[in-house]
């Protein structure tokens, strides 16, 4: 059914609101009152000269046009109290009662709100007289002094002063002035980067919308009178995705959820501006709806449909949207009329729309109005042109294009919109590689080859090359201070005769960069500049030219210039076919910002493991010795591809580049050390990073081994112990992390790469090695495909993919583990899908973050039933709705009746915090271990009728420390709880552990270790999953 849609008000947000409504298909008119030329007539919009001031008369015209929908862009209204009076009329309004608008409305009122949340905010004082308030600027010493004061039309009136006599006399005008009211609150002037944070909420969930920076000075170089707003662009590339979270989680989400505790929910769109100061981020204000003009760049942005979302934060279930977001910037530059912000003329016609919107962008209108069908300036602000581009550059550039072809009167505009952000850019170390600029070209040393400059990198300093692989660096442009350089060499060895086999010469040039880059970032260092040797017998133009243009893309991607090449035909010293390919990289880091962090290591560290498939060195000498003995060739299909990729394009997966994404963190301080381990084993690649004086244990069900590892283990003979020293078994690379920060990383990371924490490092007396890899063979089992490749003809047909088992999460609000099943779920290869969260709980924050990763979620509160059989009828009603195969408790705290665990027997999991011990009958005490025990921990098991938990199915546990408080060690297994969970749910997914008719735990035999000969299957029943732990030179652990 299609609806019809009122919004009120007659600037650019409000024609952006209506532009962006209008494309709903749920839609079928939006009428804007009162509207401006641009919301005339266009489309299915159209203008109404309903008296939008009579609450009254908007119920009426509502009722009597089937509005279903009202949405109150001007605040003044919404302080008014329009949408309690709609809403007491039955009319749908989108946006905050009168007494939640207050926030915005009345600064005294806001700043005591933050005050008594705890919230930060600039210092701040709030007064009735002008001599109080002179008394508080004297005796103040703050950089500037902010004055706001409430006027008419809930607008605030703000003055800013750089000295105490200026402030003095400011706050002595708006006392004389009552048309500014009785009071005034003066502030301190923050100083630091400002930008404005927007969410739609239902008065208990927020979905931020990405962070926007509005110019509010009239001229360029943040010059002239403070305005409403010249222009704004969003997303904020100064702003870190962390620091996103924190302002979502601690400061919208804490004062939605502080209104609401005062009684008072807000349901609308609420914008926070902020100052990130080097104290932290502090609040400057409110508004109750999207300021202008940063509504105008946010909605630019916005794929989800606007209706939909509205209508969900109406219906309470906003919970249950995540909206998406076009992946460039968009830049809305303002038009004003001559004289703005102060008094301006008007009447002026306004001419170039079209051509305006011929290059692609929107036009939306403010002050205008159509007279004897010209479009004429009726107020300050008059266009708003919004471009939407790759990236923020190029975004400014055709907005500003757009401005040029508008012409009227006086007409004033800033053409540096987003300056802040493109210095930040441009800098040479900025976080956005993509936007460096190089100018680096050479010459090939061989005639005969085409004469196309080498090219491109990413770097600036590089200059145009001497001739041959010489070339020109200045390294004062490249923007270091006192660097020191660092320089690496490497070739492929003999990775290049398969590619040479295969005739795959594509990926050959990113492995050889990136290992080059990587061996860089090992010192912290950033690449500057490539330079590579390719040698042959007899010269192929269209080989070598697949190389060049590799290793050139490879370098953009790096963020360094390809300065040069030489290319050497040596006639008799390679077959036909074959060549040496070998790379030489320089790359340099600030003094004193090495990562050297050999003698940094402590026990305790994290070790955080990076993904890549790749395998180098002499890895691909066992290659090469396995393909040998195989019935296999380069062409057959490769192990779990289906038949998408052969076994030569997996055994070609080239090295992982890192430098881009890893380069910030290495640089943050918060990382010891960093070892890129492509080239070497899992073992001594780790080693490299460890003192003789520690140790590190390794859980290799910690993260996914790519199945060609697991082909290898098999198809070779090969033991876990020779995997772990020749493979790296899925891991490109491991940093080094102290335990507190490794969370805070890792999360960092897995924005770019996918990354899981592997290990950790422990004194020589826990582990006989330098480096232990547990759970190897078991891991190699699990992700191993159905059957070695050599079985059959070596033409066999691709194994079908496997069917992922439907999960589904139940909370109470109290667990900390969905996270990282919804990590685990997510990986490739992964067993388990989750299909559905169920809370015993309304508003807790596993709701918000299953919505956010489009896991569909219900509520059902146990308070709403007369029993509990009542409840688990439902529940089970609503598992059987999502054809739900198995259920994992994530701090459930509801006891489930035996009626509901009798019908899920053997298909719930949940994780105790303590070791359970093997007992006959699979249950034990869940209380942790007292004094005395010198290791704890957490295990998952089956869910079986009370009382206490079911067979174990999977243990980990956690060493007690001296001086470990109970505190500390309670965070400790809950970390472990969320290593653990995951593992069993892939374990019972894939069907290598299940529930016994006995009561036990039954395993299938090839899912524990090699099969023995003559044996056909079938299960092994066991009380537990875990072996009995054992003594181990004093530590008690499971093996």
């Amino acid at each position: 059914m299609a609806h019809r849609v009122l919004v009120i008000g007659s600037g650019g947000r409000e024609h952006a609101l209506a532009w962006k409504l209008a494309q709903s298909p749920h839609i079928k008119h939006v009428f804007v009152a009162p509207g401006n030329a641009g919301t005339a007539a266009s489309g299915k919009i159209s203008n109404s000269a309903v008296l939008v001031s009579n609450h009254t008369i908007v119920t009426q015209f509502c009722k009597d046009h089937n509005i279903g929908l009202v949405l109150v862009g001007e605040e003044a209204l919404l302080a008014a109290g329009i949408v309690d009076d709609l809403r007491a009329a039955g009319v749908g309004c989108f946006g905050p009662c009168a007494k939640a608008a207050q926030l915005a409305s009345k600064p005294s009122l806001s700043k005591a709100f933050l005050a008594r949340h705890g919230m930060p905010t600039a210092r701040w004082g709030a007064f009735r007289s002008a001599q109080e308030a002179c008394r508080f600027i004297i005796s103040s010493e703050f950089p500037g002094w902010v004055l706001r004061a409430h006027g008419p039309s809930a607008r605030t009136e703000v003055t800013i002063a750089t000295s105490k006599e200026d402030a003095c006399r400011a706050a002595q005008e708006v006392m004389q002035d009552r048309m500014f009211g009785e009071m005034v609150v003066i502030e301190e002037l923050l100083q630091g980067e400002e930008l404005s944070c927007s969410c739609f909420t239902d008065g208990a969930t927020v979905v931020p919308t990405p962070p926007a920076q509005a110019h509010k000075r009239l001229l360029e170089g943040d010059q002239g009178p403070t305005t409403a707003g010249m222009g704004a662009y969003c997303p904020v590339p100064q702003v870190p995705e962390a620091l996103l979270e924190q302002i979502q989680g601690e400061i919208l989400q804490r004062i939605v959820d502080g209104l609401r505790q005062e009684g008072t929910a807000y349901v609308g769109v609420l914008q926070t501006s902020l100052m990130l100061t080097k104290e932290g981020v502090k609040i400057l204000n409110f508004k109750c709806q999207f300021g202008d003009p940063q509504c105008q760049a946010i909605l630019a942005l916005l794929e989800t449909d606007l209706y939909e979302m509205l209508e969900a934060a109406l219906k309470g279930q906003l919970c249950h949207t995540v909206p998406t977001w076009h992946q460039g910037t968009a830049v809305c530059v303002v038009m004003a009329s001559q004289g703005y912000p102060r008094q301006h003329s008007t009447g002026h016609e306004v001419t170039g729309l079209p051509q305006a919107q011929a290059l692609g962008l929107q036009v939306f209108h403010g002050g205008t109005a159509l007279k004897d069908g010209r479009v004429v300036t009726t107020g300050g602000r008059v266009l708003s042109i919004t471009a939407v581009r790759e990236d923020l550059l190029e975004a400014l550039g055709d907005a500003n294009r757009g401005v040029a072809t508008i012409h009227f009167q006086g007409a004033t505009y800033r053409r540096d919109i987003g300056h802040r952000g493109l210095r930040l850019l441009q800098q040479p170390l900025a976080l956005m590689y993509r936007e460096r600029r190089v100018e680096a070209t050479t010459r090939d040393v061989l005639p005969h080859l085409p004469q196309a400059p080498v090219v491109s990198g990413t770097r600036a300093g590089s200059r145009s090359a001497l001739g041959g692989s010489a070339g020109f660096f200045d390294l004062k442009a490249s923007g270091y201070d006192d660097p020191i350089l660092v320089a690496q060499t490497k070739d492929l060895g003999t990775k290049l005769q398969i590619a040479q086999v295969c005739k795959r010469h594509d990926t050959i040039g990113q492995d050889l960069v990136a290992l080059c880059a990587n061996a860089l970032l090992a010192q912290g260092a950033e690449p500057l500049f490539f330079l590579s040797h390719f040698a042959c017998g007899k010269l192929d133009a269209e080989v070598t030219e697949t190389l060049q243009e590799g290793i050139a893309e490879a370098c953009r991607s790096a963020g360094c210039a390809f300065l040069g090449r030489e290319v050497s035909e040596v006639p008799g010293w390679f077959p036909t076919g074959e060549f040496a390919l070998s790379g030489f990289v320089v790359g340099a880091v600030e003094r004193g910002q090495e990562l050297l962090g050999l003698q940094r290591a402590e026990e305790g560290d994290v070790l955080l493991g990076l993904a890549c498939p790749a395998i180098h060195g002499r890895g691909v000498g066992a290659v090469q010795r396995v393909l040998l003995a195989s019935p296999l060739q380069p062409c057959s299909p490769a192990p779990g591809s289906a038949g998408h990729t052969t076994l030569g394009e997996a055994l070609l997966s080239p090295a992982r580049m890192y430098s881009p994404s890893l380069l910030p963190v290495l640089r943050s301080g918060h990382v010891k050390a960093f070892a890129p381990i492509a080239e070497e084993g899992l073992v001594g690649g780790i080693a490299r990073i460890l003192p003789e004086h520690l140790s590190a244990i390794l859980d290799a069900l910690s993260w996914k081994i790519p199945e060609i590892f697991c082909w290898l283990y098999k198809e070779g003979n090969l033991s876990a112990e020779e995997m772990a020293q020749t493979f790296p078994c899925g891991i490109g690379a491991v940093l080094l992390v102290q335990q507190d920060l490794a969370q805070h990383v890792l999360r960092t990371i897995c924005r770019q790469e996918q990354a899981w924490p592997i290990g950790r490092v422990v004194s020589p007396g826990h582990t006989g090695a330098h480096v232990e890899v547990q759970n190897l063979e078991a891991a190699l089992q699990l992700s191993s495909p159905q059957g070695s490749l050599s079985d059959g003809a070596p033409e066999a047909r691709p194994q079908p993919a496997r069917r992922r088992v439907r999960v589904a999460v139940l909370v109470s609000g109290t667990g900390t583990t969905l996270s990282a099943l919804m990590g685990d779920t997510r990986e490739p290869g992964s067993r388990a899908q989750l299909v559905l969260l169920i809370s015993s709980r309304a508003g807790v924050e596993e709701l918000r973050n299953a919505a956010r990763a489009g896991i569909p979620t219900r509520v059902i509160d146990p308070k709403l039933f007369g029993s509990r059989a009542e409840f688990d009828s439902t529940l089970d009603h609503v598992l059987e709705e999502f054809s739900v195969e198995l259920i994992c408790l994530a701090g459930f705290v509801r006891v489930l009746s035996s009626p509901f665990l009798r019908k899920w027997r053997g298909k719930i999991l949940s994780a105790s915090p303590s070791l359970l011990p093997l007992v006959k009958d699979g249950n034990a005490p869940q209380e942790p271990p007292q004094g005395g025990f010198k290791v704890t921990g957490c295990t998952v098991h089956f869910v079986l009728e009370p009382p206490g938990p079911g067979p174990a199915i999977h243990r980990e546990p956690v060493a007690v420390r001296a001086g470990d408080s109970a505190e500390l060690l309670s965070e400790r297994v809950r970390d472990a709880e969320s290593r653990a969970l995951p593992t069993a749910l892939q374990l019972v997914a894939s069907g290598a552990v299940s529930l016994a008719p006995d009561g036990t735990v039954c395993w299938k035999r090839e899912s524990r270790g090699a099969a023995l000969p003559g044996d056909k299957g079938g299960c092994e029943s066991c009380p537990t999953a875990a072996p009995e732990p054992q003594e181990r030179d004093g530590l008690r652990t499971g093996q």
